[in-house]
């Protein structure tokens, strides 16, 4: 006849327990340091650069505080006025010395080392002319106390702005939105404006005084 369950022995219940205790020891994942994970997509390669080697003028610092508050170049922004803020910076209308350097897409041909490259800058010429390529950095920063919510608002912005642009040359050029373009015209409305944000890594940076 079976022991009542009362009678089971308890140094058996103990090492049952000890081997659970291990188990999830070993199987569960400890975040010692928090912060933001969403990542963007990585930018083009001939945009990766660190923002230590690109000139001072190609960089917009985007930076987000532990209280939220959003810093672009040192001062205070409202997120309303990001994407705004965004493409005047890749575009620089008026030439600014103070905002990104622009490269021809004639003077990227001279430079371009494989076939492949040199025949989609020719033939983002053939489909757009000469235009100029924006130097500009986006550099996206934030504290470890930053919200996640905060922080992907801050990058819809940023990517916002992006869609805007191309959208806005797709139509100029071809009459279409940008996702309604073909391939080969989609490739030259992303050498033009290619999503160049860069991510660093979360810091202890603190709030606005």
């Amino acid at each position: 006849m079976p022991r009542p369950i009362q009678e089971i022995n308890a140094g058996s219940m103990a090492d049952i327990a000890f081997i659970l205790l291990i188990f999830f020891l070993v199987t569960t994942n400890m975040d010692v340091d928090t912060g933001i994970s969403r990542k963007l997509p990585p930018m083009p390669k001939e945009q990766q650069e660190t923002t230590e080697s690109v000139k001072e003028r190609n960089v917009l610092i985007v930076l987000l505080n532990m209280n939220d508050k959003l810093l672009v170049e040192g001062e205070r922004l409202d997120i309303s006025e990001l994407r705004a803020k965004t493409k005047e910076f890749v575009v620089n209308p008026v030439n600014n010395p103070e905002l990104p350097e622009k490269e021809l897409l004639s003077e990227r041909l001279e430079k371009a080392k494989t076939a492949e490259e040199k025949a989609k800058i020719k033939l983002s010429i053939n489909l757009l002319g000469d235009l100029g390529i924006s130097k500009g950095v986006i550099s996206l920063q934030n504290d470890r106390g930053t919200s996640y919510g905060a922080y992907i608002s801050v990058q819809n912005e940023l990517t916002a702005a992006y869609d805007e642009l191309r959208d806005e040359l797709s139509i100029q050029h071809f009459g279409k939105k940008f996702e309604e373009i073909s391939e080969e015209e989609a490739d030259a409305v992303k050498l033009i404006y290619p999503m160049a944000i860069s991510e660093a890594e979360p810091k202890n940076i603190g709030g606005v005084k």
